[in-house]
Formats: C-alpha cells, structure tokens, sequence
C-alpha cells in the first residue's frame, strides 16, 4: 500500500496563513528548535482524549482521531521549569474518511448537489486537489488521446504564442524553431522563457521551522501503488495504463467511512448509478483517506480546552494594545500562565508579538499597570490606531484602554467645530487629539509627564499640535488655572475621564466665576465626568455623589452606563451643564470632605 499526499488551500480566515512548499509534504519533518509539552499538559490530553471519544458531537475535536506515532526529539532538560513550552506534535490528529474522487471540471457541480453529506468541517475545505494526477487544462490540447507524449496534431505553437500555457513546455518549443528573427517573431520570448516568481511564495517557503510550519490539513489517499507515467508528464504524475485528467476529491461526511455503498445516503448511489449507466469507464471512484489536522489548524479555545484542566475557565478575551495582548488572568490560571500565553501568541500571529498580565490593580497617582511580560519580545512601546488616529504608548509608564474606544467615539460625535475643549486627565490623547480635528481649540493636561510627552508627540504625529495646548499640573490647579484665565468664557467642553477619583475634582468647580460681575455674558461649560459605582443603584449613588461634591441640591444629569468593569462594578459617564450657582458660589476649601462627612 502507498499513500499520495495533497496540499489543501483552505478557506480565508481572518488571520494570515501561510502555507509551505509541496516538496515539504514528501520530506522529513525537521525540528529546530525541541519544544516540549509540560507533564501535566500531555497527561490532561491523553486522559481527556480517552474519556471522551465516544461522548463527543460531530466535528473536529482534539479529543476525536487519532494520535501519530510521537517523533524523537532531544529535550533540553535544563528549561526554566516555571514555563511551559508545547510540543506542536501533541496536537496532530488523524481521522481516517472516505472521498469520491471525480473529474476536476465536475467537482463545483457535484460539491453543491452533494453538499449535505460531504464533510463539512469548519477551515477543512470539501474538495481536495489530486497531486499525483492534476495538470494545467492548456495542456489537454497538447497531449489528446495519445499516452506517448504527443502533441496531438498541435504542431505550430506560433499561433498560441498569447495564451496562458506552461512556461516550460512552451520554451521548449520555442527552443526547436527559434531563428535570428526569433526577437521579433516572439515578442515575449524573454518574458515566458522566465519562469514568474511568485512573491507570496518565496515568504511561505522562507519561513522556517518543523515542515509543518503554517501548514492547516493534509489529506493522504490511501490507495494500491500504480505505474508511474513516463514521457512528458514526468515521474512527478501518478496514473493508471491511461491518463483520465485531472481529479478532485470530495470529502464525505465522517459518518460513511466504515460504511459500505448500501448504506450509503440515496443522493451519493444515484450519482454512481448514473456514472456507471452513461459511462463505458466509470469516472467515480470511492476511495479512503487519511485528513491529519495540525496544530496551526485548531482554534485557540480549542488547544487551550485540552491543556487546562476539566472545568477551568478558558481564558479566551484580551485586551489588544497594538502588538501587545493584555491579560486579566485569574488566581486559578496563574500556574498555567505561561503555557496560556504561548497559546496565544501562535494563535494571534504576526499582529501579537507580546503577551502580558496584569499583576497588580491601580493604586498610583499616574494611573500606570504592574504588567508581567509572559511571551514574546519585552518591548511595551507600541503604536496602535484608533479611529483613523495613530497613538504612540509605553504600557510600563502611561494608561491605555482599548475597549473604550467605543465610548471616546460617542463622545466626540457631540463635538462640534465651534466648541473649545478642556481635557483634565488627558493621558496620551485618545480623547484631545481626535477631538482637535473637530473642535476649535483644545487644552489638554496631566499629572503624569511621561504621558504628557507622549500626548505631544502624538499631537506631531497626527500634525495637530497647533490645536492643542498641552499641561502638566495637578487637576485641580489645571481647572483653577484656565477658569480664571482669560480662556475662561470660550470653554465650552470639560472631559473629566478619571473614573476613580473625578468626583473629587469637581469642587474645584465652585466659584470659578465668583469674581467676575453676574451681569457679564458667561458661557458655563458641558461637563463630561467618569466615574465608577458598585451600588445596586449605580445612576443614583452616581448623582448623589455630584450633588455632594458641588454642593448643589439640584443638578440635571444625563446618565449613561459606559460598560461593566467588574461583577457589580459599572463604570458611568454623567453629562450635566455647570449650574450657574456653583459657578458664583463662594468657595470652600474643605467642602467636599465637609459634605463627605456629613454624608
């Protein structure tokens, strides 16, 4: 018994795959670098593999299939023993399927009359190129009916010199009646005597590693040795006493491997019935074979499943930073950490190339993560766009948060050109610099300077600086600052996004008019406060806690709920305009805590 090997193309998926060259299929798989699966892991496979063969629905599985014979690999025993690395060669799978292999030119027609019983696996296409027997239709002209290499009465190629045939096979024609004049005659000799160098090939095969290296499926036809045809074709071609053409197989349900073509459903024996009735020589044939699925085919929640332990939560969310992923790990994935992150730093390749973990909530002024790098490259500068805008940020000295993208784009969209924007807690810019492009001015502030140096090289980068004026000062003293300034009356907009600590800022609101006559025209600014709440009544406990900060019984505040940080934690945006009695009301210097107390 041999085995012919095919090359699948699958499906588009959203990630880019890459698939290796043919001539890797038929060689040796070699290993650069061993990489092996913790202890626990392959036990977790093995035993979870064995307990649930027969319970599992239909599709593939890691727990379904077949294991291959494990290959010899020097461990390195040395390793960290607190990472975990994978053997890529645990997560291979063989499921044994049948296929009826029909004419190439058929295969779309019978794909969608059959479609119900065919295999239909998700990233698994249904139909399968034949290696052994596949050819370019140009060439069918070429070979007619002869089988010793003939060119079937097609003896001038002069006339065929602007169609899309073979290279090779046409430079050798062109070889036998090439003159003097051949420059002339075959204006595109020198182009078509090159073979055309693919560029997404030369990456795929530049890519290094096992042979397996990107590569989804193979299907392996398990089939008796033929006769290999000489002549034109080469050693490469794989045929019967007669070429029949070009062949594809389609996969059929995983069901009908171990069955016999009774049971098979009516839809495929009418099609073979009528084969064999219209055709002297049948050109169906049933044939076994073999579909390997490896470990670049499984999904990440799918290799994770089969590493953690029965009943773990699959840590399938992150939080993408550019090229970093960020981890909110719970105590119970911590020993698995390391093994989690190399999941998904494979499986989220080339866009992650860092993987890490929060360690530690926020506790400083700056607002900065304790983030632990897991895998990848330790670089936590990144570039990332959002919304049309490029940001540069260093994770290990300034906040981020990608997933309230969302809410800053809600935001700006009540922006308009005549307003004058006042961000307290600026950061890096997410909110300041987009809204520069739509508003008249924007001042901008933060505490942390290493975030206000980035706020002004992304200001150069979006070539908005000369929009934005940038601070670095305490928020109280910023509000102080531009409300008894002379930019005051023009402030029309005051974004205030520090959920944790805004309320304690807004006292500084008290009395910023306080010295100015009540007769003059003053706009009083929209402000735009975050803040968080665990009450079961988040809007109310939200409002109370503005009423007390002003100071003021009756403040209209529209409120809106951002997102849920926490089980019971709720982070809200409250929109309400500075009543005109905050604004001339005499100050206190310890109100707020006054009212804290009393409260």
């Amino acid at each position: 018994m041999g085995s012919t090997k095919l090359l699948l193309r699958p499906n588009p998926l959203p990630s880019v795959i890459f698939s290796p060259p043919i001539h890797s299929l038929f060689a040796k798989p070699k290993f650069t670098a061993p990489v092996t699966l913790s202890t626990f892991s392959t036990a977790a496979i093995s035993a979870a593999s064995g307990n649930h063969q027969s319970s599992l629905p239909y599709g593939p599985s890691l727990f379904k299939g077949k294991t291959p014979p494990t290959l010899k690999q020097q461990q390195d025993q040395q390793e960290n023993e607190t990472k975990a690395f994978i053997d890529e060669t645990h997560f291979t799978r063989i499921f044994d399927i049948a296929a009826l292999r029909v004419p190439a030119k058929d295969c779309y027609a019978l794909e969608s009359r059959l479609r119900g019983h065919l295999l239909n696996w998700p990233r698994v296409r249904n139909i399968a190129r034949v290696l052994g027997d596949e050819i370019e239709t140009q060439f069918v002209k070429l070979l007619g009916n002869n089988n010793d290499g003939s060119h079937g009465g097609n003896e001038d190629f002069s006339g065929v010199v602007g169609d899309e045939v073979n290279s090779v096979l046409f430079r050798e024609e062109l070889v036998k009646s090439f003159d003097a004049r051949g420059f002339v005659k075959f204006r595109n000799l020198a182009r078509i005597s090159r073979l055309r160098r693919k560029k997404g090939k030369e990456k795929k095969e530049g890519k290094e590693g096992n042979g397996r290296k990107g590569e989804l499926y193979v299907v392996e036809v398990v089939e008796e040795e033929r006769k290999e045809m000489s002549g034109l074709l080469g050693d490469e071609f794989r045929g019967g006493e007669k070429w029949r053409g070009s062949t594809r197989l389609l996969l059929l349900d995983e069901e009908l491997v171990d069955k016999n073509v009774e049971e098979f459903p009516e839809a495929i024996k009418v099609l073979l019935e009528q084969d064999t009735r219209e055709n002297t020589t049948p050109t169906l044939e049933l044939v076994k074979c073999r579909l390997t699925l490896f470990y670049d085919y499984w999904l990440m929640n799918e290799i994770l499943e089969a590493l953690l332990p029965k009943g773990m939560i699959i840590p399938s969310a992150f939080e993408t930073v550019g090229h970093i992923a960020h981890l909110n790990l719970r105590e119970e994935h911590q020993p698995f950490k390391y093994l989690i992150a190399k999941v998904v730093l494979d499986k989220n390749k080339p866009k992650i190339q860092t993987v890490v973990n929060k360690i530690d909530a926020i506790h400083n002024d700056y607002r900065t993560m304790q983030l632990e790098v897991l895998a990848g490259n330790n670089s936590l500068v990144t570039m990332l766009v959002e919304n049309g805008f490029r940001f540069n940020v260093d994770l290990a000295t300034v906040y981020w948060n990608s997933k309230l993208a969302t809410e800053r784009q809600r935001l700006l969209s009540g922006f308009n050109f005549k307003d004058v924007v006042c961000d307290v807690f600026a950061g890096v810019g997410p909110i300041c610099i987009p809204a520069a492009k739509i508003v008249k001015r924007v001042y901008a502030n933060d505490l942390n300077p290493y975030a206000v140096d980035y706020l002004e090289r992304n200001s150069v980068l979006n070539k908005l600086e000369k929009k934005i004026e940038v601070f670095n000062m305490d928020g109280r003293r910023f509000i102080d600052a531009m409300f008894a300034s002379q930019k005051a009356h023009k402030i029309t907009q005051v974004v205030m996004n520090l959920p944790n600590d805004a309320t304690e800022f807004l006292d500084a609101f008290r009395g910023i008019y306080r010295d100015r006559p009540e007769d003059a025209k003053f706009t009083f600014p929209k402000i735009h406060l975050y803040g968080f709440s665990k009450a079961r009544d988040p809007e109310f406990d939200f409002h109370e806690r503005i009423r007390i900060a002003l100071a003021e019984v009756a403040v209209n505040v529209e409120m809106r709920r951002v997102r849920l940080v926490a089980p019971g934690k709720w982070m809200l945006c409250a929109s309400f305009v500075l009543p005109e009695s905050v604004a001339f009301a005499r100050r206190s210097p310890n109100i707020y805590t006054l009212l804290l107390e009393l409260s």
